[in-house]
């Protein structure tokens, strides 16, 4: 466990150095970036643009339409299998559903016996989130993250917390995305309210994940698809890596034209890293037509993305977009096309959670 917290810090500390080496080589200065709280908004961004948006909308549905078409396939295929034991949906869980729905009408409501705690209500909406998806594997098998490894589902939250100021991080560098109402916290109140909504989001995705592969579709159905060979794969990872590298050092450089990196170079330089030396990545079971790996975790994550901007909406403390060129069609706050960086995140948890749960 030592090692693998080591060796994910270094990789961290080394995407986190790029963006500032491409601005420090561009000679803009350093220190706006560096701001904390990080509340100043400073990237001027691009207007509308109908050809980008058209562009990116035959993405967006071909991408939707390719998992869709998976999943289809998958529920075709005719395999007999015996259902895993299920229990009654658990006590806790129960617990998570009740704070849910305290979480989420604090959240909408704006009370004013209640105004000091609505600053603070997406703690209470995900834990509850996190224990229901939980009490529902169980029901459908027996069987969730929770009890499996409690003492490494616990670790979840620490390294979401890490892993989430990560991409808060990579975020000051284009400002898609943006707090308000926060105005009043002092930074180590900031860091503490941040902090603790942070270590949410790896359990909350991992547990959809988990709950998701608890369907036939996703235990058997997507485990023989449509084979992709991947041929001189090393040779591929080290293009990969350079692109993806090179990208993410430009990131602040070009924040309009390079912010859809943010969650996609994360997520290249891993898997390019650990082809390069040899090692499985979330991409190899697809060589034997194995989607699982790959579509429950990103599905986990826009089913999250789905609920994080649905109780976002309403909530007092907030965060808003401004993306270039397709900042239009909101669903909640979140433009439509955006939801696209849902599926790549999806994979950045599934590749850190599932070191930090199966490592030995």
């Amino acid at each position: 466990m030592k090692g693998l917290l080591i060796s994910l810090l270094a990789a961290a500390a080394g995407l986190a150095c790029l963006p500032l080496a491409g601005l420090a080589l561009k000679g803009e200065a350093l220190r706006q970036y560096l701001e904390f709280p990080p509340i100043t908004r400073y990237v001027p961004h691009a207007g509308f643009s109908l050809p980008i948006f058209c562009l990116l909308s035959l993405v967006f549905l071909g991408t939707f339409f390719l998992i869709a078409l998976a999943v289809k396939t998958g529920r075709k295929k005719n395999i007999v299998f015996k259902r895993p034991a299920s229990a009654h949906f658990p006590w806790w869980g129960w617990v998570g559903l009740a704070l849910t729905k305290f979480g989420w009408i604090l959240a909408w409501t704006r009370f004013q016996w209640m105004a000091s705690m609505q600053y603070y209500t997406f703690l209470p909406l995900w834990v509850g989130y996190i224990l229901i998806v939980n009490g529902l594997c169980i029901r459908r098998t027996g069987r969730c993250l929770l009890t499996d490894a409690p003492g490494r589902f616990a670790l979840l939250f620490p390294a979401s917390a890490v892993f989430w100021w990560f991409f808060e991080y990579l975020n000051r560098f284009v400002q898609n995305w943006y707090y308000i109402h926060v105005e009043h916290f002092s930074p180590g109140g900031y860091i503490l309210f941040a902090t603790a909504s942070f270590s949410t989001v790896l359990p909350a995705v991992l547990s959809t994940s988990y709950l998701l592969q608890s369907f036939p579709v996703f235990r058997h159905g997507l485990r023989e698809l449509l084979p992709v060979p991947i041929k001189s794969p090393r040779r591929w990872a080290g293009a990969v890596l350079v692109i993806s590298a090179t990208g993410l050092a430009l990131i602040g450089v070009l924040p309009d034209l390079l912010f859809p990196l943010l969650w996609v170079s994360p997520l290249l330089v891993i898997v390019s890293l650990q082809t390069l030396t040899g090692k499985e990545t979330i991409f190899s079971p697809l060589s034997r037509g194995d989607w699982r790996r790959v579509l429950a975790p990103a599905l986990a994550a826009l089913i999250c993305g789905f609920f994080w901007e649905l109780w976002n909406w309403g909530s007092l403390a907030r965060w808003q977009y401004a993306i270039p060129y397709v900042q239009c069609l909101k669903i909640f706050e979140m433009p439509l096309l955006g939801y696209l960086g849902y599926l790549p995140f999806g994979l950045e948890c599934a590749v850190v959670g599932r070191k930090i749960v199966h490592s030995s």
